[in-house]
């Protein structure tokens, strides 16, 4: 929705004068199979923190740096651009934030460590074509989407078709999403966007060790 924290503020300031809603597409809260994993995350073990691999690689073509998307402080970078929903769905999962760790963060990825409540997570994203599991390019196939929670993994590769079309239905029937949905998200990414990248070290993804090309089209770090 926005890029720092402080902008939801601005948005509430709008809101005021014109009396009107802001909404947000939050497509992620909308799957079938998240909504199940937060109800089964609600019924477990009240005193339970779950160990979650979050791995997200959508191939992107040399438009992309050359595009807004390339651009920083346009688009927020990977962790942003790519990345905030499954942190919006993982607060809204598992609650709080209490640890926000960067590994790594480039022009093609992104990695880092995040512990809220009831989760310790390990996430990686990535644009780069190269990351994608061998399995997954032999396919022939340019995205891969996983979350494995405690060793299991999460089954939602599909149902994304109509998820905008549902979220727009929502908003229309007053079920839709405000200023304070993504709050927590929007802090996390903009947190992503300003650390100190600490490398491979301390509980990291393991795909923080592959190889990292500098792409030629870049314009802006």
């Amino acid at each position: 929705m926005v890029l720092n924290p402080w902008n939801i503020d601005a948005l509430a300031d709008v809101e005021k004068e014109t009396g009107k809603k802001v909404y947000n597409i939050l497509q992620l809260r909308l799957h079938p199979s998240i909504i199940a994993l937060k109800e089964k995350i609600a019924n477990g073990p009240k005193d339970k923190i779950y160990d979650v691999d979050l791995t997200y690689l959508t191939s992107r073509g040399h438009w992309y740096y050359t595009s807004w998307k390339g651009d920083v402080s346009k688009s927020g970078g990977i962790a942003t651009n790519i990345g905030v929903h499954f942190f919006d769905m993982l607060s809204w999962i598992f609650g709080d934030i209490k640890q926000n760790i960067v590994h790594v963060n480039t022009h093609d990825r992104s990695a880092g460590y995040l512990e809220f409540e009831k989760a310790r997570v390990r996430w990686f994203l990535s644009i780069n074509a190269d990351t994608l599991p061998d399995e997954i390019k032999a396919k022939g196939q340019t995205t891969y989407r996983s979350i494995v929670i405690e060793g299991e993994e999460l089954e939602f590769s599909g149902g994304f078709t109509d998820l905008h079309t549902k979220s727009y239905q929502e908003i229309i029937v007053g079920n839709g999403y405000g200023l304070e949905a993504p709050s927590q998200a929007i802090e996390i990414v903009h947190k992503i966007r300003h650390a100190n990248p600490i490398g491979a070290t301390g509980d990291y993804h393991p795909f923080v060790k592959k190889p990292l090309v500098k792409h030629p089209f870049i314009t802006k770090r």
